[in-house]
């Protein structure tokens, strides 16, 4: 049988379901398969830290998840076409006794759009979050044909690196740097929120209910709780609304792949995580 040591980096990660969602479907393929949560906040080590120490471990991959995505880069040996234009990864591969990272959140967003939202218009998008998630889903929506993504972060300097690095990537037009959130908004197709608020560590709306508008879709990165603050928001305004739990499992299903060379029933797993989902729900 073969096996695979993996492992998930983070901080807060306690309520992950990666763990679930990655062992569940390596048994169904007959494959033993440990996954193991290795919090920053428990363990008091930076990322690159964690990173050489699974590597000596004989791990053969990790996902890494906040605050390390864009941290972790300086630590690799290789990286993907796709994780070197983003500058952020999600997923490493021991290969070779090399680091090797990749981000499966950009292709998993991207499916999720695509089956969550089908007929959403993309012409002008507000994304809300610069970091590693943000960039993902940025890169994401652009490579499917949205017309403009407008980039909001809490750290300006930030909005506006991701904003240049996208323009340079696509072309001139397609990303800029949001100045008046409200405006933004009043013009917009849809919003996506790739920020930390709404995990149940950074609980919370992350920007003022009166700005959701039921003419704007909402997509939701955040999936522990599935029904974040601002995914209880928009569906009280009557948005079209795409919760985190579709790109949490297409990207999974995109890194088992990487980490095993297997393929992946991601309906299957899409069954398992609306499974847990229920579970969580009826529970007092």
């Amino acid at each position: 049988m073969d096996s695979y040591l993996v492992g998930l980096v983070g901080a807060g990660i306690g309520p992950s379901l990666s763990p679930a969602l990655h062992e569940h479907e390596a048994d169904r393929l007959g494959l033993r398969y440990l996954y193991r949560r290795l919090d920053l906040d428990d363990i008091g080590a930076s990322v690159g830290d964690v990173l050489a120490a699974a590597r000596l471990a004989g791990f053969d991959g990790l996902n890494v998840t906040h605050p390390g995505k864009q941290a972790v880069v300086p630590h690799l040996d290789e990286l993907s076409p796709q994780a070197a234009a983003l500058g952020a990864v999600n997923t490493v591969v021991f290969t070779g006794g090399r680091a090797v990272g990749h981000n499966t959140d950009v292709t998993g967003f991207a499916r999720a759009v695509e089956r969550g939202l089908p007929d959403a218009p993309l012409t002008d998008v507000v994304l809300l979050g610069a970091g590693g998630a943000g960039a993902a889903c940025a890169n994401a929506l652009l490579t499917m044909g949205a017309g403009t993504v407008r980039v909001f972060d809490t750290v300006a300097t930030r909005a506006e690196d991701l904003a240049a690095a996208l323009t340079n990537q696509f072309g001139q037009g397609r990303a800029v740097a949001g100045r008046d959130l409200e405006t933004a908004l009043a013009g917009a197709d849809g919003l996506v929120h790739a920020t930390p608020t709404g995990m149940r560590a950074h609980p919370g709306l992350p920007l003022p209910a009166h700005l959701l508008d039921p003419r704007r879709w909402v997509a939701e990165v955040v999936y522990r709780p599935l029904r974040t603050a601002l995914v209880e928001a928009a569906l009280d305004r009557g948005c079209q609304v795409l919760d985190g739990g579709r790109m949490a499992v297409c990207q999974a299903a995109d890194a088992f792949r990487l980490f095993t060379g297997r393929v992946p029933d991601e309906a299957r797993m899409h069954r398992h995580f609306d499974d847990i989902a229920r579970e969580e729900a009826s529970c007092p």
